[in-house]
């Protein structure tokens, strides 16, 4: 199993159902990971800071129509103070993320990242939507290192039937993610698996363009339906016909990590909050065992989290960070591993204005 694996043999691990066979797939990438990015675990101090949406997404609880759900906005007050806590306990990056809530301005998170940089030796990821290219570059000057935005599928039919543009006008976000890219920063992207009408081809096309994109972090985590959305209300119906539909389960988003993993070897790679929703007890060890090399647990303060409702019942543990922070300590260390130290980027990527130097143990800078 190589780096350099075409669309048949990506289609052929896609569809394999013998556990011996995937237990060799899911060996090989931990071993890839383990020799590409080293035994450190990075965690990323997450902050949605809005619920507010513009968007009508047919997969996401945020979106616009959903008038059952109770919303929210951070103040930058109450953002900082999370912030503060997330470098208190040790970690390197804080990650804002919201919906695209119009009411959030160019100014305000530009000078909140100025703040936080000031403040904090963390790096700043950002994953807030579709925004344009003054937005971006704005933001970027103020200090902001990442930006997250998954582009879903490669499917156009299918992203088009998920995903309609504003006013009619639909926006590609494998171009905004190479403008994002033109502006400095760490790119992330990612899919659902599981997508009705996502088809094991599509699936292969959008590994490809993992590749393509040379992403420095791709987030893959199973689909969840929430029953406020389209999705979720057709949940249940055959979108593809014959046996060609990929399934919404922990075992296939593994296969999709271990193949990131393999295809991808450098990048960043996080267990997703999904795969623990999913499989509470063994979720996100799993995803570990499989490629994964970052997790990010959740400072929002707890007032707010459970309305940042993506999809029901997502894994949200009501403990305070500190005792979060100790539990997957000691569940990192039984597995070998360890928390990793400094921002953590992409290997052989530039954060700010050092470089990464350390390739195998990936500690942040020298």
């Amino acid at each position: 199993m190589k780096a350099e694996m075409d669309r048949e043999e990506l289609l052929a691990w896609l569809r394999a159902d013998d556990p011996i066979r995937l237990e060799a797939l899911w060996r090989h990438a931990d071993h890839v990971r383990q020799r590409c990015v080293g035994d450190a675990v990075h965690l990323r101090g997450l902050i949605e800071i809005s619920n507010y949406c513009r968007r009508q997404c047919a997969y996401c609880g945020l979106r616009a129509g959903n008038r059952t759900l109770k919303r929210y906005r951070l103040c930058a007050e109450e953002i900082m103070a999370a912030a503060r806590e997330v470098a208190a306990i040790g970690y390197g990056t804080v990650v804002l993320q919201g919906g695209e809530d119009p009411a959030i301005e160019t100014g305000w998170i530009a000078r909140l990242v100025r703040q936080i940089k000031a403040e904090t030796p963390l790096a700043v990821t950002l994953s807030l939507g579709e925004r344009d290219t003054a937005e971006l570059a704005a933001w970027r000057a103020a200090g902001a290192d990442r930006y997250l935005l998954r582009f879903e599928t490669s499917d156009p039919a299918l992203y088009q039937s998920i995903h309609p543009g504003l006013n009619g006008i639909p926006v590609h976000r494998i171009d905004l993610l190479a403008q994002i890219r033109a502006l400095g920063y760490e790119v992330g992207s990612g899919i659902m698996v599981g997508l009705p009408g996502q088809t094991y081809a599509s699936v292969a096309w959008d590994l490809l363009l993992f590749r393509e994109l040379d992403l420095d972090m791709i987030g893959i985590g199973p689909f969840i339906a929430h029953p406020m959305t389209p999705l979720g209300a057709r949940s249940g119906e055959q979108a593809v016909t014959g046996n060609e539909q990929v399934p919404n389960t922990v075992q296939m988003a593994s296969t999709v990590v271990a193949l990131a993993r393999i295809l991808c070897p450098q990048a960043n790679i996080p267990s997703t909050t999904a795969m623990a929703t999913l499989n509470p007890r063994q979720g996100c060890q799993l995803a570990l065992e499989r490629g994964a090399n970052v997790v990010m647990p959740n400072f929002t303060p707890w007032i707010y989290r459970q309305l940042y409702e993506i999809y029901p019942s997502k894994g949200i543990p009501d403990s305070s960070a500190d005792s979060i922070c100790g539990r997957l300590e000691n569940q990192l260390t039984g597995m070998g591993r360890r928390i990793g130290r400094g921002p953590g980027g992409r290997i052989g990527r530039w954060i700010g204005s050092k470089p990464e130097f350390e390739i195998y143990e990936n500690v942040g800078y020298a």
